[in-house]
């Protein structure tokens, strides 16, 4: 029988305020060079600032609601991990198993990894995962661990 191990995620608020240190100063500055280009009647430049603070506004803002605090319906709650498949539930109590095309794409630094994957309908879908979304050191090891040897 194939063993299945569950973790259950929590909100990482330390990472929330990196996140929020990083990507506030920058959505500030991209905004004010784009009002800058635009006053200055470099329409075309205003145009791409302000495309570029839209872009980090966005990826900002998903990262720290959907991966840090887990608000956003779509936001893995309870990450499982058996021998073929993932399954995942999401914020707002949807199933979701990772059947076909499994891949797994650790960090560097070691602070995050990924995922990806075939859902049962065909559909593509990656998720990220932090350190501090894991209850403990330990669990996180196990889990990407268990990814490492699984999805090769």
């Amino acid at each position: 029988m194939a063993e299945t191990m569950q973790f259950n995620l929590v909100q990482d608020r330390k990472g929330m305020i990196w996140d929020l240190l990083l990507y506030i100063p920058t959505v500030v500055a991209l905004a004010s060079i784009a009002t800058s280009f635009w006053y200055s009647d470099d329409h075309n430049m205003g145009y791409l600032f302000f495309f570029l603070t839209c872009f980090f506004f966005i990826a900002g803002f998903n990262r720290v609601f959907k991966t840090r605090l887990m608000l956003l319906p779509s936001a893995p709650v309870c990450l499982k991990v058996g021998e073929q498949d993932i399954g995942l539930v999401q914020k707002n109590g949807t199933p979701v198993d990772l059947v076909k095309n499994l891949r797994y794409y650790p960090d560097y630094s070691g602070k995050t990894f990924g995922i990806s994957g075939l859902d049962g309908t065909g559909k593509q879908l990656q998720f990220v995962f932090h350190k501090g979304q894991f209850a403990t050191v330990a669990q996180y090891d196990s889990a990407q661990a268990l990814l490492k040897r699984h999805l090769k």
